[in-house]
């Protein structure tokens, strides 16, 4: 073979990618979410994954997804976009894209507005219409954030751990 493999995965498919494997790390027995921030040059600057904050024990803390509010997961948990946000290290967020795999709620669509990440690449939208949904659109659109769905090539990468 003399020239470059043409068989390799565009930028969208391998950040996705991270962002499903990063999603693979949740313990949320319903809903695994991940997430990758990406700088304009295609530099990968953090992950996260839905869970519990750090010190909150996964088995201490409950899972539920109904009954009484203390007793269920949402007032614990951190998405995995405010996690990648919280994750990042190095500074400034300015004009990054964040690849998810849920769209974002109206919580982290604040996050990410307020972290100048300028661009989200989301896969599912399934809570479209949700008021929280609708909340963030709205915020996102005003803010001038781009938002562009996932387009599924059907590829299949197989990786052996």
């Amino acid at each position: 073979m003399t020239g470059k493999r043409t068989d390799y995965i565009s930028w969208d498919e391998y950040f996705m990618g991270v962002a499903k494997l990063s999603g693979m790390r949740s313990k949320d027995p319903n809903t695994q979410v991940g997430a990758c921030i990406v700088s304009q040059d295609h530099k990968i600057l953090s992950m996260g994954y839905n869970g519990f904050p750090i010190g909150c024990s996964d088995d201490e803390f409950p899972w539920a997804r109904e009954g009484e509010p203390l007793e269920s997961k949402y007032f614990y948990t951190t998405h995995s976009e405010l996690n990648a946000i919280l994750n990042y290290r190095g500074g400034s967020l300015e004009g990054a894209t964040l690849y998810v795999t849920l769209f974002p709620c109206n919580e982290c669509a604040k996050a990410i507005i307020q972290s100048g990440i300028r661009c989200i690449v989301y896969d599912s939208d399934k809570y479209d219409g949700t008021a929280a949904v609708i909340a963030s659109k709205r915020m996102l659109h005003a803010a001038g954030v781009e938002l562009r769905r996932y387009e599924h090539t059907n590829r299949e990468v197989h990786i052996s751990l």
